[in-house]
């Protein structure tokens, strides 16, 4: 459910930055401001990375093969990292470079109403995308603060149409400031610095979706609740004596790898051994299904040594 909404979060911003986008990018032809032709890249920005996150989510869905037998669902974090990146060099940098340009060749602005009127239409459209992104955050963030949710979060398109759509409302604010600023005191520069003030906040919102997005590439664990509901289901395991570690990796937004070191009782067999894993891995996969695949070792304490890796995940 969650991915679902993630994903139609994700296509009403798309649809909404393309119409922002080329109303924006009319606007700024018209009047000739800096401030309106950042907003316009940051909607083309935006509408690139929305595709981007549609890819990579439809990519992460490809079931294991030989070559990648854990399947390809960490292709939604590496993709979620990428448009990270676009935000930070193309959104911010085009956005810094033209409010620098502008400041130092400044130009008066020959219709700024029509800029107003962008403006109101722009917030009418990046509202609903936001009211989308918000939607589909809250289904995941639960009583959790907004920064602890994303934290959390092992969906980056859950937090990231939110991140980018907000990070455009304040963009819309900061264009609106600079126009009326730069018409009523008659100074061109100050739609230039307005700008450069568009790039600094997508150039924080890129850094934060990186390293959000970057832990996840890299191999995060899976959320705390679920290690432990796995020690307590292994535990109620008849001839399970104990649960000595559990080690999980998050491999997609719904798929997970879990590795269980599991003490069992002296007295029971190889075959008794496999059966009690087999029923273990039943239950678990009962009361958790993104668990992709499931390897049960036994303590080596127990077994003087000898290491055994029962691999009791999908053939």
């Amino acid at each position: 459910m969650a991915g679902n909404s993630s994903r139609t979060a994700v296509i009403a911003a798309l649809i909404g930055n393309l119409l922002i986008a080329v109303t924006k990018g009319v606007a700024a032809t018209i009047s000739g401001s800096s401030a309106m032709l950042s907003e316009a890249v940051h909607s083309i920005v935006d509408s690139g990375n929305e595709v981007l996150l549609l890819y990579g989510q439809h990519r992460a869905r490809k079931p294991p093969d030989q070559l990648h037998p854990w399947g390809y669902g960490r292709e939604i974090y590496f993709w979620s990292f990428v448009v990270a990146l676009l935000i930070f060099a193309v959104g911010a940098g085009v956005s810094v470079y033209e409010g620098i340009k502008h400041i130092q060749h400044p130009e008066e602005m020959s219709n700024p109403l029509v800029n107003y009127a962008v403006y109101a239409l722009s917030a009418v459209f990046e509202g609903t995308s936001w009211w989308f992104g918000w939607s589909a955050f809250q289904r995941v963030r639960g009583d959790r603060t907004i920064l602890s949710a994303v934290h959390a979060s092992k969906d980056p398109p859950s937090f990231m149409v939110l991140f980018e759509d907000s990070a455009a409302l304040v963009g819309l604010v900061i264009a609106a400031i600079a126009t009326a600023l730069s018409t009523r005191f008659e100074e061109p520069w100050i739609d230039g610095a307005g700008s450069i003030c568009i790039g600094l906040v997508l150039a924080a919102v890129a850094v934060l979706l990186a390293r959000e997005s970057k832990d996840l590439l890299i191999g995060e664990r899976a959320r705390p609740e679920l290690s432990k509901s796995i020690r307590d289901i292994a535990e109620r395991e008849p001839g399970v004596l104990g649960v000595e570690g559990i080690l999980t990796s998050q491999m997609s937004p719904d798929q997970v790898i879990a590795n269980v070191g599991v003490e069992f009782a002296d007295d029971l067999k190889t075959a008794d051994i496999e059966r009690v894993i087999g029923h273990l891995e039943s239950e678990l996969r009962k009361k958790h299904p993104d668990l992709l695949r499931v390897f049960v070792r036994p303590h080596p304490d127990k077994y003087q040594g000898e290491v055994r890796l029962l691999d009791v995940g999908p053939d």
